[in-house]
């Protein structure tokens, strides 16, 4: 009958080493979307990003799901940061049929190396990179490939965007000027 009681004993005790400690921790953590440390609203901070032309059919893709992800309200605001993007891709076709000696599955891969600067291009707030794949599948009807090529970049685009306004919106979060 000893060892239950130390069990149950060792078990609340380490329950309530858990609890203080994650008692202690709570006050550490900031909401991403709430208030900055220079106290304005993230959609503000988000919404002052100005983002210029990216070549490209990806590019465009990229662009203008990211100006739809950082300003989705499509009200004017005054642009405060300028975020420039250089995306790269290339095309990778690992399965092949032996009868046809065609590639079935094509994976696009794609990274978006992208840097966000003051509108005077003083200062460097924050650099990064966003890396991503979609895969989409090759037939034998040669515009049904272009389509599911098309929809594959669209979808990268969707993936690099999501990851580049999270990154930014943490960098932001933690700034205090």
């Amino acid at each position: 009958m000893l060892w239950p009681d130390r069990f149950r004993l060792l078990r609340v005790f380490l329950s309530g080493i858990a609890l203080a400690a994650s008692l202690a921790l709570a006050g550490c953590l900031r909401p991403l979307y709430g208030p900055t440390a220079s106290g304005a609203s993230m959609q503000e901070e988000l919404a002052a990003i100005e983002i210029p032309e990216i070549p490209e059919r990806l590019g465009h893709y990229l662009r203008t799901e990211l100006i739809f992800l950082l300003d989705g309200s499509g009200h004017k605001s005054a642009k405060r940061y300028v975020l420039t993007i250089a995306p790269t891709t290339n095309l990778l076709s690992a399965i092949v049929d032996s009868s046809s000696a065609r590639a079935d599955v094509a994976t696009l891969n794609g990274t978006a190396a992208f840097q966000l600067k003051t509108a005077d291009g003083a200062r460097v707030v924050y650099q990064g990179s966003a890396i991503g794949s979609a895969t989409y599948d090759r037939s034998a009807q040669r515009f049904a490939t272009v389509r599911a090529a098309r929809d594959a970049e669209i979808r990268l685009a969707k993936l690099l965007a999501e990851q580049i306004k999270n990154r930014i919106a943490a960098a932001l979060a933690s700034r205090t000027s």
